[in-house]
């Protein structure tokens, strides 16, 4: 009895880590733009930094498509605790585009909120926003796709 459980656990243990790295891959695909795709909120959304240090918000239906924003409403907070940068957002095709360009600097903190409309209730999603470039994938490391 002792063996079959001890059997058992190893099993589960070894069933769930090796799934861990599919896991792990399939939330950290990149968007289609090259840029870090946001899980919180309906419809997804894709964070990207163009060549201006502009952040650039797509909106994403399930096949990982551009779709055009509707009514949302996007403000990021970049850069250090005690001299934050906000950045606004509008509209420019198919994305929204920010009012300012990103702070000095390639590693900084980053809080993104996203009303889906005027009165619904915003999502918060918080990363570190890190604009080196990977050796292995070459996107940058805030959307990088390795598992490193």
């Amino acid at each position: 009895m002792k063996n079959l459980i001890l059997s058992t656990a190893l099993f589960l243990g070894l069933a769930i880590s090796s799934m861990a790295p599919a896991l792990a891959h399939e939330a950290a695909k990149a968007g289609p733009t090259g840029g870090r795709v946001l899980h919180k909120g309906e419809p997804h959304a894709e964070f990207f930094v163009n060549a201006d240090k502009k952040v650039e918000i797509r909106f994403l239906d399930d096949k990982n498509k551009v779709i055009a924003p509707a009514d949302q409403k996007v403000t990021v907070i970049v850069g250090e605790r005690s001299n934050p940068t906000t950045l606004s957002f509008t509209k420019d095709g198919d994305k929204l585009i920010s009012d300012k360009a990103l702070p000095a600097g390639e590693v900084m903190p980053a809080v993104v909120q996203i009303k889906p409309t005027a009165d619904g209730k915003a999502v918060t999603e918080k990363f570190n926003l890190n604009l080196a470039k990977c050796p292995t994938c070459k996107l940058q490391e805030y959307a990088c796709e390795c598992a490193h």
